[in-house]
């Protein structure tokens, strides 16, 4: 879908409630949001309650003729469903309606496609847009199939759209290999960019959340009290999946210990699978890191939702066993909460104004430095590269000049701490 042909759009959304889907009312108002993020005007909406979608046209065909009648009625041009359609679901949905059809899944695509900066966010999109279109294509050319065959060029038995149909599969399924091999190499440069981030010992931090729930402005107040470069902040505005593109800072505070922060694309209720399949290798910072900050929207009611389901799609990604800081954003835009207030492993706070994020960064220095432990140690004159190490990768308290070497104590790693075992001193 490209941005013209949805501009000045008008919309029904449509909607089944399945048994026991306490969340219909939200995914249904986020559907909305969805479609106001590329500038669809919404003018309707239809619900039905079923105990399971219909698997060949995803509402019953009393519902396809009250929506068929609604779109007439209000002039709508487009039909967006709530979940994603099947490819005989759409064939049918577009041959009995008759007007533009969208599915959750698309409109996701379309706002990622729209929002991505990075040459590999862009490729990202694409490659989930293509496997999302090549089991479709039939559907979408239903029509060309049925022209008739030409006389020359070997196509007489042939309709000339079964063979454009044919070309653009062998086209899709071509460059969708080509997307595979250049994410892969990629990947592998994020893998070895993670292995010296790792060999260094600096702790890592990652920040994951719901879309909109304020990881970018969490981000951007941190690297603001940090030392250095103030230009590093990252983009943030209100809207559903600002950030696509993965930033990786190293955060030096006054007094308090070094670590590296990175941010995540956002999540939503029914992530396209392709999607997250496609953003997996960005997802996996997530899974290397020593911490999760896990920031939720806490003014909105159905937070406890979205944290469930930014968990599921963590899981998805293989992202387990991370220690996780449940931080409760936008806490002054909630009513009857006390902030900035820390509880267990979850602190309650308001990046916008900065109020708890001095608490948090104490409760993150606790976390990722809970397991270092302090050294006192004599390195000869003649090894200046231990000495230049410990600079670079763990926490250097003191550094004295003496007569047989130099007195170092520092703050490491238990794994750095066994490198260093014959120089120790004291503990």
């Amino acid at each position: 879908m490209d941005e013209m042909e949805l501009l000045k759009e008008t919309a029904i959304l449509v909607g089944v409630e399945e048994q026991n889907d306490d969340h219909f009312d939200y995914e249904l108002e986020e559907l909305k949001n969805l479609a106001a993020a590329v500038g669809v005007e919404v003018v309707g909406t239809v619900m039905q309650k079923l105990e399971r979608r219909h698997s060949t046209s995803y509402i019953g065909k009393g519902k396809i003729d009250e929506v068929r009648l609604f779109a007439d009625e209000t002039g709508a041009n487009l039909i967006i469903f709530n979940d994603e359609l099947s490819p005989s679901q759409l064939r049918n949905l577009e041959r009995d309606l008759e007007v533009k059809i969208i599915d959750r899944t698309m409109l996701i695509l379309d706002i990622f496609a729209r929002r991505a900066r990075t040459h590999e966010a862009r490729m990202q999109v694409e490659l989930a847009e293509l496997q999302y279109t090549l089991p479709r294509l039939v559907g979408l050319r239903a029509s060309l199939g049925r022209q008739g065959g030409g006389t020359g060029g070997g196509f007489q038995n042939k309709g000339a759209g079964e063979t454009k149909l044919e070309l653009d599969r062998r086209k899709i399924e071509e460059q969708i290999s080509k997307l595979r091999k250049e994410l892969e190499a990629m990947k592998q440069q994020r893998d070895i960019q993670r292995k010296q981030r790792s060999k260094s010992g600096t702790p890592v931090v990652s920040i994951v959340g719901y879309t909109n729930a304020g990881k970018s402005t969490l981000m951007n107040q941190i690297l603001a009290n940090a030392e250095g470069d103030k230009a590093k902040t990252v983009f943030e505005k209100d809207m559903l999946f600002a950030t696509l593109d993965t930033s990786v800072r190293k955060v030096a505070i006054s007094d308090r210990k070094p670590f590296i922060l990175t941010d995540t694309v956002g999540f939503v209720s029914k992530l396209p699978h392709h999607l997250v399949k496609a953003f997996r290798s960005t997802l996996e910072e997530a899974r290397e890191a020593d911490l999760l900050l896990h920031v939720v929207d806490v003014s909105n009611s159905e937070y406890r939702h979205m944290i469930e389901v930014t968990n599921e799609t963590l899981q998805d990604v293989g992202v387990e066993n991370v220690p996780v800081l449940y931080v409760y954003n936008k806490a002054d835009q909630a009513e009857d909460i006390r902030y900035p207030r820390i509880q267990d492993d979850q602190i309650w706070l308001s990046a916008k104004t900065g109020e708890g994020l001095p608490e948090l960064l104490e409760l993150i220095e606790q976390k990722v430095y809970e397991h270092y432990v302090t050294c006192k140690m004599l390195i000869p004159f003649d090894r200046g590269d231990l000495v230049a190490y410990l600079n670079d990768n763990t926490h250097v308290k003191t550094t004295v000049y003496e007569e047989d070497g130099t007195i170092v104590t520092a703050e490491m790693a238990e794994r750095d701490r066994k490198k260093f075992e014959e120089f120790i001193v004291s503990h």
